[in-house]
C-alpha cells in the first residue's frame, strides 16, 4: 500500500503543505494550557470539532447553542456521539477499519436513517470492493498519518457508503488515522473546523479528489493539510480561551 501514498506526496506543492500543517501542529501542541488543563481543552476541540462536522453535514447551529443542549437536530446529536467514542475506538480502527465504520455510522445515523440502515453499507456493488481496499490502506499504515488520513476521507466522501449523514462518518474516520497514527495522539485538532473554514474550497476539492486525476488529487490533498494548519490555529485559540477562563 505504500506505493499507493507515494506517488501522491510527490504531488506538486503537496509535501510542502503537509510539511507546513506538522509544523504547525507540532507549534500549537506546545501551548502550556495543554499541560495544565488538557482535559478542557479537549472537550472543547471535541465540542466544535462536533459542531463544525454536523454543519459541514448541513446542520448547522451556534456552537453555544450546541453546548447548550438546545439543538435536537439528529445529524448535530449524531455528530456530538462520535466525537465522544474517537477515544475509545483508537485502537481498534487500525485492526478492524470496516468494523469501526459500521460503529462510527450506528452512533452518526441514529435517528437520522431507518434502524435497519444502521450500520449496514449502501446496496451497492462498487461500494464493497472499495471498503476492502479502503481497510487495507488503513490496517496497512503505510506513509504519513496526515496523507493517510485524507484519502481515507476523500475515499469515504467520494463512496458514500452509508445512507443519511455519511459526511460525518468520513470525518471521524479521518480524525481516528490521525490520532491513531500519532499525528495527534490526543484527539485535540479539531480539523473539521478547518474544513469548515474552507467550506466551498472543501467541497470543491472533494469533487476533484473523486476525479481521480492528479490535479483532482494534489487539490484534495493541499486542501487537507491548509485544513489542519487552521486546525493548529483553532486549537491555540481554544487553549488561549480555557487559560482566560481559568
Amino acid at each position: 500500500m505504500g506505493d499507493v501514498l507515494e506517488p501522491l506526496e510527490r504531488l506538486a506543492g503537496v509535501a510542502d503543505e503537509l510539511r507546513a500543517a506538522r509544523e504547525a501542529v507540532d507549534a500549537a501542541q506546545r501551548h502550556r494550557a495543554l499541560r495544565r488543563s488538557g482535559g478542557a481543552v479537549a472537550a472543547e476541540v471535541s465540542l466544535h470539532a462536533a459542531a463544525a462536522s454536523a454543519a459541514l453535514e448541513g446542520a448547522a447551529y451556534d456552537v453555544e447553542d450546541v453546548r447548550g443542549g438546545a439543538v435536537t437536530d439528529p445529524v448535530v446529536q449524531g455528530a456530538l456521539r462520535v466525537a465522544r467514542a474517537v477515544d475509545g475506538l483508537r485502537d481498534q480502527w487500525p485492526r478492524a477499519p470496516r468494523q469501526v465504520l459500521a460503529r462510527l455510522h450506528v452512533l452518526a445515523a441514529r435517528g437520522a436513517v431507518p434502524d435497519a440502515d444502521l450500520g449496514r453499507p449502501v446496496d451497492d456493488l462498487r461500494v464493497a470492493p472499495r471498503l476492502d481496499a479502503l481497510a487495507a490502506l488503513v490496517v496497512d499504515g503505510a506513509g504519513p498519518p496526515l496523507l493517510r488520513a485524507a484519502v481515507v476521507h476523500g475515499e469515504l466522501l467520494a463512496l458514500r457508503p452509508f445512507a443519511g449523514p455519511s459526511g460525518v462518518v468520513a470525518r471521524a474516520a479521518a480524525r481516528l488515522t490521525l490520532v491513531a497514527g500519532g499525528f495527534d495522539v490526543r484527539g485535540l485538532l479539531p480539523v473539521e473546523c478547518g474544513h469548515l473554514d474552507r467550506g466551498p474550497e472543501y467541497l470543491g476539492a472533494a469533487n476533484a479528489f473523486a476525479t481521480g486525476t492528479p490535479d483532482g488529487l494534489r487539490s484534495w490533498l493541499r486542501h487537507c493539510a491548509t485544513a489542519t494548519t487552521l486546525a493548529a490555529h483553532r486549537l491555540t485559540a481554544l487553549a488561549d480561551a480555557v487559560l482566560d477562563r481559568a
